[in-house]
């Protein structure tokens, strides 16, 4: 799974993100409030774990923007504030489990993990639709118009990245680490290629087009206005 992880605990946070590391999950680190919060609108998790005091911008608010932003990964708050009143507001603010410091890692990752399978159950989207563009996920089958598109297995992901992340500006870094799984900048022009090549097949042949460059940002997939 990938985890969002907002703790300003140096100490605390290189454990848990030790640890999660070492059972396969990938963990993001922020220990910023305004920095976590960024993050957690912009990419996509699987659990997000919060403390609640927190730089610039605590916990709770963190919650509550992300759920007004109808944004719904699991959230398990990681706090020292054990109090039953303190862990019912964090519940009750939008949080799906509460975990009080000191703690157990054993117990935290089984709760993370159990999170991880609600969001797989409760959210499990099957199809994705942009205009007239859709993906259905269970067979890779990519329609326009009620005309099948035939992609290549790297624009297949390209694509799919994209309209799961319709209207938003995605950039090359998340292009690279999320399609081509590059932790780096390969100063190639595989993204270009591959962008060009999907363009030709989703959008030429069409009046609409789906698919915008953003100069200097990325690119954008989105609905005509």
């Amino acid at each position: 799974m990938k985890i969002l992880l907002i703790e300003d605990d140096t100490t605390v946070a290189d454990y848990i993100s030790k640890g999660l590391s070492e059972n396969s999950h990938v963990v993001d680190h922020h220990s910023d409030g305004r920095d976590g919060l960024f993050m957690a609108t912009t990419e996509s998790y699987d659990v997000m774990i919060i403390d609640r005091m927190l730089p610039t911008v605590d916990g709770l608010t963190i919650i509550r923007t992300l759920r007004a932003s109808k944004i719904h990964t699991p959230i398990l708050i990681l706090s020292a504030m054990a109090d039953v009143e303190q862990r019912v507001e964090g519940l009750q603010n939008g949080a799906d489990d509460y975990l009080v410091k000191p703690f157990s890692f054993s117990e935290l990752l089984a709760r993370v993990e159990i999170l991880g399978r609600r969001k797989t159950q409760d959210y499990q989207v099957t199809e994705l639709q942009v205009y007239d563009l859709s993906i259905d996920l269970i067979r890779h089958k990519v329609t326009r118009a009620n005309q099948i598109i035939d992609l290549l297995a790297t624009e297949y992901r390209l694509l799919e990245y994209l309209m799961r992340h319709a209207g938003q500006i995605v950039s090359r870094t998340m292009l690279l680490e999320h399609v081509w799984d590059y932790h780096f900048d390969p100063q190639t022009n595989v993204i270009d290629v591959h962008m060009s090549r999907l363009r030709k097949k989703v959008d030429k042949q069409f009046e609409q087009a789906l698919i915008h460059t953003v100069r200097g940002s990325g690119y954008v997939l989105r609905a005509p206005q």
